[in-house]
């Protein structure tokens, strides 16, 4: 079998002339543009935005071809060539000012190009509310405005607030050409990983419609369980020969790694494109959409606002919350969510509150492998050699072993990551620890009250107490008075009692104790 899978590929008749697999969502495209005029669409990146755009171009810019045999070709019946202006914001660094004046500086070359220009415009924003007018009048129709990745510039300035105020005044002066030219334009979209608001871009561009928690258009991006059995059933079959799996079998695993992004209350769970063509494409699983891209925006805000890494599982906020970030708060959650990497898992209708929580394995484990080295004394590249060997310590009993690998992760930690220490060596434990839990059990409680960590292997059970500036006396005390060990009485593997200290000077473990 000869699949071609679109990965990377995001034009639309590139795609289509280049005989790739592409998942029809052109019905929900055509309702956004018989429906409405000016749009606003959030998704993590690599979930399909370019390709959607990509596709809207098409439509607009009559190449009716591109759409034989998709619903578009039945739906739509007039095929009007209207003026598209396309701007991809994606494909620069933006580190200076000039960074992001220079890109939209050569989109309205080109467009001028195309539809003239003046020279008493001098801004790019009159340049912009020009070329609009003279291409609506030049071509007898509306134009079509498509811009993607529309808040890069801001998420790479996120830390540089003169920076981001910079290319705040540019873009809220940019886009403002959608109100002001409202009378030329036929249809705009804007689309982004994050939404900015308050006194940020869209504080004036309040004519959007913004569809990123509608649950008409949850499934415009990403692929759905019912896609995916559509256009995917021979590749899952496949997938599990070369896994030695049943067919159900695989069908759970593909669930577990790469399903669970919801976006919206009671959506259905939608796939992680880019990485589910990958494991189709590769015949193995992968961490492919975590692997793609670092996050080190959101590792900067967690550590500017002091954030407890155990508190990303027990979210709990509000709509508006969600639905927008300000450009001066250092809150994180918001950021993360927005980016993809929690996703709603329920919502609470009398208080309108939603749970956030992580979509999938692959975004789970790869947003905690990334952490590690930026809150522990271990290299990127060493990071997953020092938890494969602390895990294969754990596992065979060598109880010095793997605390003194766990002392070097709290060693040589720069002071400016330690300054509110007790959080500080609360996360590099807690990131520690929920690493090793993709492959041992681990708890934080048990019945009998509030022990700090209970680690469990086929043959051992670790039974681990923490203080800081106290004693590993002190530690090992309180597991046998409140008789911790106790819980796991009738089982039969080896029960381990540990208790650890840690000291604030020397910032790291000073003892332990092994009962």
């Amino acid at each position: 079998m000869n699949r071609l899978y679109p990965i990377g590929i995001q034009n639309f008749e590139d795609l289509r002339c280049g005989g790739y697999i592409y998942v029809d969502k052109t019905m929900l495209l055509y309702n956004l543009a018989t429906t409405g005029k000016y749009y606003f669409l959030s998704r993590p990146r690599r979930f399909g935005k370019s390709l959607m755009l990509s596709t809207l171009d098409a439509y607009f810019s009559g190449k009716r071809e591109l759409f034989k045999g998709l619903d578009m070709e039945r739906l739509e019946k007039n095929w009007i060539v209207y003026p598209v202006l396309h701007m991809d914001l994606n494909t620069e660094k933006y580190d200076s000012e000039e960074s992001l004046e220079n890109k939209i500086e050569l989109s309205l070359k080109q467009w001028e190009g195309l539809y003239g220009n003046n020279p008493d415009e001098y801004s790019l924003a009159t340049r912009f509310e020009g070329i609009i007018r003279r291409a609506a009048l030049k071509t007898g129709y509306k134009v079509v405005i498509l811009i993607d990745e529309y808040d890069k510039p801001m998420l790479q300035a996120i830390g540089n607030p003169t920076l981001q105020t910079a290319y705040r005044n540019t873009l809220k002066a940019f886009y403002g050409a959608l109100k002001s030219c409202d009378g030329f334009i036929r249809f705009a979209m804007l689309t982004g990983v994050t939404k900015f608001g308050k006194v940020s871009i869209f504080s004036d561009l309040n004519n959007l419609r913004d569809i990123s928690m509608v649950q008409q258009y949850a499934e415009i991006c990403g692929i759905s369980q019912r896609e995916l059995h559509t256009h995917f059933d021979e590749d899952i079959h496949m997938l599990s020969d070369q896994l030695g799996l049943s067919f159900d079998e695989t069908c759970e695993q593909l669930k577990t790694n790469y399903d669970g992004y919801h976006f919206c209350y009671k959506s259905e769970g939608m796939y992680n494109p880019f990485s589910l063509l990958n494991t189709f494409a590769n015949r193995q699983m992968g961490s492919y959409w975590f692997e793609t891209g670092t996050p080190t925006y959101l590792v900067e805000l967690m550590k500017l606002h002091h954030y407890k890494v155990e508190d990303l599982e027990h979210i709990i906020t509000n709509g508006p919350v969600l639905d927008s970030i300000d450009a001066a708060s250092t809150d994180p959650v918001p950021v993360i969510y927005q980016s993809g990497y929690l996703t709603i898992k329920d919502y609470n209708a009398e208080f309108e509150n939603y749970t956030l929580g992580f979509p999938n394995r692959e975004v789970e484990q790869g947003f905690f492998r990334f952490l590690l080295p930026h809150y522990a004394s271990v290299s990127i590249s060493k990071s997953p050699y020092e938890i494969q060997r602390f895990v294969e310590e754990v596992r065979h009993g060598d109880v010095d072993g793997f605390l003194n690998r766990l002392r070097t992760f709290f060693n040589d930690t720069p002071y400016e990551l330690a300054r509110d220490r007790e959080v500080h060596y609360q996360n590099i434990l807690y990131i520690v620890f929920k690493l090793m839990g993709f492959h041992t059990e681990v708890e934080y409680h048990t019945s009998r009250g509030g022990v700090d960590l209970v680690l469990k292997t086929s043959d051992y059970i670790y039974i681990m107490e923490f203080k800081l500036n106290g004693s590993a006396e002190e530690a090992i005390k309180q597991i046998e008075e409140k008789g911790y060990a106790s819980a796991f009485s009738c089982d039969k593997r080896k029960l381990i009692k540990v208790g650890i200290n840690f000291n604030d000077e020397i910032r790291s473990i000073e003892r332990w104790i092994i009962a």
